[in-house]
């Protein structure tokens, strides 16, 4: 099969440090290529893979300071998409919106994931508007908020099985809390924990623009007071996994409807055990007494800490192995591949628009 994956290009793939969709993109195209199909990447120059590299830009936006503001960069992408789209059975793309109107010849051979939320107002009409193109959910609760779409299947994320090494025994005694420092992953919540627990926290993090003046104003004096907190910066690819793998438990305290939280499952690879609130995604990742704990306050997961001895890290670990591999991720997207190119051979083009706001004429059975 020739498949396009068509990457966004704040980061590189895989990123060097955080990036939660382009790390999925990555190793998504890695074990496409490992089972034999022929797989085009459209992403930053700097990005590794073995697949075919399209470089659309020098280097990774975000890295780049030279940049400020990627938009032009991401249509010069997708005129080259569109230049190259007969060339290939399949275009996975996963970034968000900017394409649909340029696909409109081709959506039938199209599938766009949508890696983030889609509770903000501004995007029901939008999705309204273009209610054929096929798209894939990476949880059933993220789907809530949406008008009716063309859903092709959700596939939740995972990662290689030797990316994050499984650790047996946590070298510290700490609670980790990993991801950005923003008012919705709720870090406060986390420092908050850990004093009433009595244990240490190490938080690593990036702080994006758009949260540095809440990170200064509200985070900055939590982590600065406490001696039991320590803010170790952002962290790459091999320090997460000691980060992780030496800590008794992930805290996730998060306090919005979280899309998936790959940092759920990064954690579950190393075999540590999730606290996290009932928010989002968490009930269809974590399970319950298994790979973690699931709660509704801060009196819970005081409680949950007390309790991380009844967790078998080997249990935790196999959690990860069953339902979170990248080869199972291939496995569910190759199915949806085939369902839509069969369709669009069935069908011919796609309209992008549906007269009155329909469905498009054809359906596909999720994956999870």
């Amino acid at each position: 099969m020739k498949i396009a994956q068509i990457a966004p290009l704040a980061e590189r793939v895989p990123p060097k440090l955080y990036g939660g969709t382009e790390r999925i993109v990555s190793y998504l195209t890695e074990e496409l290529v490992r089972q034999g199909h022929d797989v085009t990447l459209f992403a930053s120059g700097d990005s590794v893979t073995s697949a075919k590299l399209v470089r659309c830009s020098d280097m990774a936006l975000r890295l780049n300071p030279a940049i400020q503001d990627p938009t032009p960069y991401h249509v010069m992408m997708l005129e080259e998409v569109r230049k190259r789209a007969d060339d290939f059975d399949i275009l996975h793309f996963h970034i968000d919106l900017l394409h649909f109107p340029l696909i409109s010849t081709f959506a039938g051979k199209t599938v766009t994931t949508l890696h983030g939320r889609l509770d903000l107002p501004d995007l029901k009409p939008l999705y309204t508007a273009f209610p054929n193109i096929p798209l894939v959910s990476i949880s059933n609760d993220q789907r809530r908020p949406m008008p009716p779409v063309n859903w092709a299947g959700t596939v939740y994320h995972g990662l290689t099985s030797d990316v994050l090494p499984f650790t047996g025994t946590p070298g510290d005694g700490y609670l980790a809390f990993l991801g950005r420092i923003s008012p919705e992953k709720r870090p406060d919540r986390a420092i908050e924990i850990a004093a009433r627990a009595g244990m240490k926290l190490k938080i690593a993090a990036k702080v994006d623009k758009a949260d540095e003046a809440s990170g200064q104003n509200q985070i900055a004096p939590l982590v600065s007071k406490p001696d039991n907190v320590e803010y170790v910066g952002e962290i790459n690819e091999t320090q997460k996994a000691d980060f992780l793998g030496n800590a008794r438990a992930l805290l996730f305290p998060i306090d919005w409807p979280e899309p998936f939280g790959l940092v759920m499952i990064e954690a579950m690879a190393c075999g540590t055990p999730v606290i996290a609130f009932e928010c989002g995604s968490v009930p269809e990742v974590i399970d319950d007494n298994v790979s973690g704990f699931i709660v509704h306050d801060l009196d819970e997961a005081v409680d949950a800490v007390g309790k991380l001895d009844q967790f078998d890290r080997r249990t935790v670990r196999g959690s990860f192995d069953k339902r979170f591999t990248a080869a199972r991720v291939a496995n569910d997207y190759v199915e949806i591949y085939r369902s839509l190119i069969s369709e669009y051979g069935n069908i011919g083009q796609l309209p992008l628009h549906a007269a009155n706001g329909n469905a498009a004429p054809f359906a596909i059975s999720e994956t999870a």
